[in-house]
């Protein structure tokens, strides 16, 4: 009986542990560091660098047309990039997968009114140490790495969009 209730103890914390961790490692504030550059193709077919967006705040979208939270995440970053384009902010969409074509055409179901690259060799998602789907770091102005998200769950906009907006103002 008392193992019993041993295992069933270690059983509850642990998830309960796992609910905690889940529910408060999804974003964290980042010690400024710098944005590492990159140039990749775009879904328009022009090569796109991310420090051609210097002086910009920068929101980077690691994404995957197999992944259920980056496509309910698309639409609602799109809306992001257009509130605040005009203030300095863009959205940058990485597609992490190694054969376009399935994200090209949820592009064609699903445009966004964004700039997609496709990371097709894991260079770019391996210099942002991208773990989990999607990811999503916020880039100042001055090109340092400022908020990561990791996973996307309702909600997490508002989150976006305050941390924006906190950024366009410095």
């Amino acid at each position: 009986m008392g193992n019993r209730l041993i295992n069933r103890m270690k059983s509850w914390l642990a998830i309960t542990t796992a609910v905690i961790m889940a529910t408060s490692a999804v974003s964290a504030g980042l010690n400024q560091s710098s944005a590492p550059d990159f140039t990749l193709k775009s879904n328009t077919g022009e090569n796109l660098r991310l420090s051609e967006y210097s002086g910009e705040v920068v929101l980077i979208n690691f994404w995957a047309s197999w992944c259920g939270p980056c496509r309910q995440e698309m639409p609602l970053l799109s809306e992001l990039h257009d509130k605040y384009r005009a203030l300095g902010f863009t959205v940058l969409g990485v597609n992490v997968e190694a054969d376009s074509r399935k994200a090209r055409k949820l592009l064609q179901e699903q445009p966004v009114s964004f700039p997609v690259v496709f990371d097709s060799d894991s260079v770019v998602s391996k210099q942002y140490n991208v773990v989990a789907m999607p990811s999503t770091v916020l880039v100042d102005r001055d090109g340092n790495m400022r908020y990561l998200h990791k996973g996307y769950k309702p909600g997490l906009e508002n989150v976006y969009q305050q941390q924006v907006r906190d950024l366009i103002r410095e």
